[in-house]
């Protein structure tokens, strides 16, 4: 596989075990193994969480934001670690710092970037900002695990 690439949506459900309602990557532009990913979640009017958040203003959870972030660092991980189809997970573990700075409405295209901060055995770290349009919406470090599914 080459350094830098992108995946349409059967690569990304190939990469992670997440389903709808939860899957909270569409596509992704690029991704450096080892390095970063820029991935894109469309939301729309349809997603489920904006029937209740809130009826009259719908804005996406900024908990879901950097859940969709999380997704786009695992699918970092798993093609890093060239584990995609080995039934291996990618499990939170921490978020430090996370500050929301605009909201997500439906009808925009929120870019999901990612990048190492800190690689261990099985133990990452990560910085994460989603945006839309250019504009921060979300940005955060986690820490992720990657580990066997629970028998």
């Amino acid at each position: 596989m080459s350094n830098e690439t992108a995946f349409d949506i059967r690569r990304v459900l190939a990469a992670l075990p997440h389903r709808y309602p939860l899957l909270l990557v569409d596509r992704v532009r690029s991704l450096t193994l080892g390095e970063e990913i820029h991935a894109v979640k469309a939301v729309s009017f349809n997603e489920e969480f904006f029937q209740g958040h809130f009826p009259g203003r719908p804005i996406m959870p900024g908990v879901l934001q950097i859940e969709a972030l999380a997704q786009a660092a695992a699918i970092l991980g798993i093609e890093t670690l060239e584990l995609a189809g080995t039934g291996k997970l990618v499990y939170f573990m921490g978020i430090d710092g996370a500050k929301f700075r605009a909201p997500v409405e439906p009808g925009c295209l929120l870019d999901l970037n990612v990048s190492f901060l800190q690689k261990r055995s099985r133990v990452y770290k990560f910085k994460g900002v989603a945006s839309v349009e250019g504009k921060t919406t979300c940005e955060c470090e986690f820490t992720a695990m990657i580990a066997d599914p629970p028998a």
